[in-house]
């Protein structure tokens, strides 16, 4: 298999850059940004450890669960998860971060980079409380760079068209469990029930 090695062989596939297009990356968040993270209920965040390994993890909450603190710095809650904080240690190890903004219906999205940090301040935590906890751990993040990114991989994967969705596909994390560990039905069934219950009382 041939693998690409230079940026001249890249350009060679790919084509050249399109002029003047690269200035849509800003260094800040502008009005029409900061409006869509108000309008978001959902985001990947990715981060990578010390040694380049990469984590993406969804975060969502209700539309504008992000706080935007000012033009370089936004706020991401943490909420009760699996505790097993990926992305966490990896921010400790390597700051730089990708954030993917995504707004159910619109098939453009929003891209910031920038800078983490891992914070408790209990007032922070409260002023992004929902459903009446306040939030578990508070990432920040200091803008370096945003930019919208197009429609074009959500309209070819129809990704907001409900007629192309087909039948809803339901992952058992307990069948997943008794298949590795060689596990009887019963125990799949009640690792389900578990997590069920886990989504149903702890949000």
């Amino acid at each position: 298999m041939h693998v690409i090695q230079t940026e001249a062989e890249l350009r060679d596939v790919i084509g050249a850059e399109i002029p003047g297009l690269a200035e849509k990356n800003q260094p800040r968040l502008n009005e029409f940004a900061i409006d869509f993270i108000a309008r978001s209920p959902f985001l990947v965040l990715s981060t990578a450890d010390a040694e380049g390994r990469i984590d993406a993890s969804p975060k969502g909450d209700g539309p504008g669960f992000v706080l935007v603190e000012d033009e370089t710095h936004l706020v991401i809650p943490d909420r009760p998860g699996n505790r097993l904080a990926y992305g966490h240690h990896n921010i400790l190890a390597n700051p730089r971060v990708g954030v993917l903004f995504l707004l159910p219906g619109t098939p453009e999205t929003l891209r910031v980079n920038g800078r983490a940090s891992l914070t408790p301040e209990p007032e922070l935590l409260e002023r992004l409380a929902a459903r009446g906890k306040p939030a578990v751990l508070a990432i920040r993040v200091e803008v370096e760079e945003v930019f919208f990114h197009c429609a074009k991989a959500f309209l070819r994967g129809r990704v907001w068209k409900p007629e192309t969705w087909g039948e809803r596909h339901q992952v058992s994390f307990g069948k997943m469990f008794a298949a590795q560990r060689n596990a009887p039905p019963e125990t799949a069934e009640a690792i389900d029930a578990m997590v069920e219950a886990d989504y149903r009382d702890n949000l």
